[in-house]
């Protein structure tokens, strides 16, 4: 029998309202496999934390506490944007990697991420082979943007997704309240890059024409100003207020996004934010119309308080698989969710190739929109249900939720210091 080796954790990006109830169930498998795992080590800061030797010794917190990250928000360990470069026995970067995975004895690499996370989960597994060391690296699927390929869904998406429709649904009435003599056109903004799935889910808010939102706009449809406006005067018309969903991604004729900052980040792509305040201005200009908006940003992707059973569930067991599949043998494999049927919800978790799932992108089906462009379609209904079912509310103690902050106390150095900026 081999001997035991130590296990590496990492977030990274943008996080959400699950994650760590992924991070409580790889720590808690592999505590239960502890003849088979010495103990897992959590990168500070995703990648970054194990260029800077920046580990966590996980086993010095109470089985307690990392039952309650399955209810806590945010990325207990810290996350990171970090781009690897190609994979090179020659790069200062790969070495390094591979240097702190020597020193602290590390044949378990676990990355918990979007598509690229992904990528650098694929691009360190080939590097342990070009290395000739020995490492289980196994991809964990995270993004509220729902867009990772070769899996049903991904963990963080359905709590978005119910925040969201809740939140149409409660910002609606006040706006129908209000319509008569005040605001008549309410726009929220909700995250998306290039799928509209975020945006989509506003539409389980409304099951009646009448009902919020009334105009959703999505990446995967281009934008013409005229039609929109033209929507907007009709809705407002007959229903008297107009309530507008709109992804951050949308995009006019020219593929130009309306919300471009101008700035990119450290994987090149644009920063984007302000879709919902240029639409409220055409509205405004066009229309006359007074008009409110919102751009849900972090709030979205962080309330815990409103999270989706569902996806805690799913959360929970995308990070227990990774740890049985890597216990199995497995390596080059990111864990995923299959959907067995739609009613009842029934799904199970396995796991494809990595390469399947590196730097491919999932987009709205064009058969989820309805033909106007505007709203979701019944088939769309039947994939979104199931996963914003179940509340999965944490512990309350003087009327706000009791989370949990871990110790985060650092395994000693064994390395010199590495310069990121060499």
């Amino acid at each position: 029998m081999t001997e035991p080796r130590n296990a590496v954790y990492a977030q990274s990006g943008g996080v959400t309202a699950v994650i760590n109830a992924t991070a409580c169930g790889v720590i808690q498998e592999c505590r239960a496999h502890s003849n088979l795992i010495k103990g897992v080590l959590a990168a500070n800061n995703g990648i970054v934390g194990i260029l800077k030797e920046e580990l966590f010794d996980t086993s010095l917190e109470t089985d307690a506490d990392i039952e309650k990250l399955r209810s806590t928000p945010g990325g207990a360990f810290g996350s990171c944007r970090f781009k690897l470069k190609a994979p090179s026995t020659s790069d200062p970067i790969a070495r390094r990697i591979f240097d702190v995975f020597k020193a602290h004895d590390v044949g378990y690499f676990f990355y918990n991420g979007g598509g690229d996370s992904q990528d650098t989960t694929n691009k360190i597994s080939t590097l342990s082979k070009q290395f000739d060391y020995p490492l289980h690296c196994i991809g964990i699927p995270k993004t509220v943007d729902n867009d990772l390929a070769n899996t049903d869904t991904c963990p963080g998406f359905g709590s978005v997704a119910k925040y969201v429709a809740i939140s149409v649904q409660e910002a609606g009435l006040d706006v129908r309240s209000m319509c008569e003599t005040s605001t008549k056109v309410f726009i929220l903004e909700v995250m998306g890059r290039h799928a509209g799935w975020i945006a989509a889910s506003s539409g389980l808010a409304g099951n009646r024409e009448s009902d919020p939102p009334h105009i959703i706009l999505f990446p995967e449809i281009e934008f013409q100003k005229s039609t929109f406006l033209s929507r907007v005067k009709e809705c407002v018309a007959r229903h008297k207020h107009c309530v507008v969903v709109a992804s951050e991604g949308v995009r006019d004729s020219e593929g130009t996004f309306l919300s471009d900052s101008g700035q990119r980040d450290s994987f090149g792509h644009m920063q984007l934010g302000g879709v919902a305040q240029e639409l409220a201005r055409s509205v405004t200009r066009n229309l006359g119309f007074k008009v409110h908006y919102a751009i849900s940003d972090y709030l979205q992707r962080s309330a815990r308080h409103i999270a989706s059973q569902t996806d805690v569930d799913q959360a929970y067991a995308v990070g227990t698989m990774a740890v049985t599949a890597a216990l199995e043998g497995k390596t080059d494999q990111m864990v995923t969710i299959e959907r067995l049927q739609d009613e009842p919800y029934r799904w199970e978790v396995s796991t494809t190739p990595i390469q399947n799932v590196a730097n491919v992108e999932r987009k709205l089906p064009r058969f989820y929109i309805t033909q106007d462009g505007f709203g979701i379609t019944a088939s769309a209904r039947r994939y979104l249900e199931p996963l914003v079912q179940g509340e999965a509310f944490p512990n309350y103690v003087s009327g706000l939720p009791l989370y949990v902050r871990l110790k985060n106390k650092f395994v000693a150095r064994k390395l010199q210091n590495f310069d990121l900026d060499d």
